[in-house]
C-alpha cells in the first residue's frame, strides 16, 4: 500500500509521530506502525493472561473466606463494600447484577468486572473491608523491608501500571516510543512486560508453562527494534 493510502486510513494525526522517528521515511514509518501492532497484540495476549488469573485468584480466595456470592453479598445493603469510602464499587457490581438479570451466576458476574475493578481490591478501603487478607494470594512477593513495603498499597499501584498499558493497547495508542517524544523506544513495553511476568511468579504461577506458545514479546521486539 502507498503511504498516501495508509495515511488517509490511519489519518496524518496517528502517523505523525511515526514518520518523525523514522527520519521521514514513509517505508519506515509504515514499518514501525507494524511493529507497534505486532508488539500490542503479543503484550495483549499476556495481560489478558495476567487479568484472568488474577480476577480467579481473588475470587477463589474471598470465595473461602466469605462464600460462594462473596462479591454480590458486598454490595448489598449492609453489605462490606458497600458502604461511601468503597466509592463506584458497590454501584459497578449492583449494576452489572441488573445487567445479567435472570441469566446472573456468580461466575458471569466475575467475568464482567474488568481490570481496574480487581486492581481496586487492592485499594485501601476495598482491602480493609474485605479483611485485609488479599495479599495471601501473592505468596511469592518479596519480604518488606523498612526501605520498601511489599503491601497492598504497593500491588495497587504496580497494577495501575499494568491497566495503563492495557488501557494504551486497547485504545490503539503506541508503546514503541519513549515517553512523551517521537523517539522509537521500547523500554516501556519492556518494562511492563517484565512487571506482568514478575507478579505471575508472586502468585506462584509458572509463567513459562502457561504462556507457552502465546508469549513471542522477545521475539518481535529483538529482532526488528534493535
Amino acid at each position: 500500500m502507498k503511504y498516501s493510502d495508509f495515511e488517509a486510513i490511519m489519518s496524518n494525526e496517528r502517523l505523525g509521530r511515526y514518520l518523525a522517528a523514522m527520519g521521514g521515511s514513509t517505508r519506515k514509518a509504515m514499518r514501525l506502525y507494524r511493529l507497534n501492532l505486532q508488539v500490542s497484540q503479543e503484550m495483549f495476549t499476556i495481560i489478558s493472561c495476567f487479568e484472568v488469573a488474577l480476577r480467579n485468584a481473588i475470587d477463589k480466595h474471598y470465595r473461602v473466606i466469605h462464600g460462594n456470592d462473596w462479591l454480590k453479598d458486598a454490595a448489598l445493603p449492609g453489605g462490606m463494600l458497600n458502604i461511601p469510602r468503597c466509592g463506584k464499587t458497590p454501584v459497578m457490581i449492583n449494576q452489572a447484577v441488573t445487567e445479567l438479570g435472570h441469566r446472573y451466576t456468580h461466575a458471569k458476574l466475575i467475568a464482567k468486572m474488568d481490570f481496574g475493578f480487581w486492581r481496586y481490591m487492592f485499594a485501601r478501603s476495598q482491602y480493609a473491608e474485605l479483611g485485609r487478607t488479599l495479599l495471601r494470594i501473592f505468596p511469592a512477593r518479596p519480604r518488606s523491608t523498612p526501605a520498601q513495603h511489599y503491601d497492598n498499597s504497593f500491588v495497587f499501584a504496580e497494577l495501575e501500571k499494568i491497566n495503563g498499558i492495557r488501557n494504551r493497547i486497547a485504545h490503539h495508542e503506541p508503546i514503541c516510543f519513549s515517553h512523551g517524544l517521537s523517539v522509537r523506544d521500547t523500554i516501556y513495553a519492556r518494562q511492563h512486560y517484565r512487571l506482568t511476568l514478575d507478579l505471575f511468579n508472586w502468585m506462584s504461577i509458572d509463567e513459562g508453562a502457561l504462556l507457552y506458545g502465546l508469549d513471542h514479546i522477545i521475539g518481535v521486539i529483538c529482532p526488528h527494534f534493535f
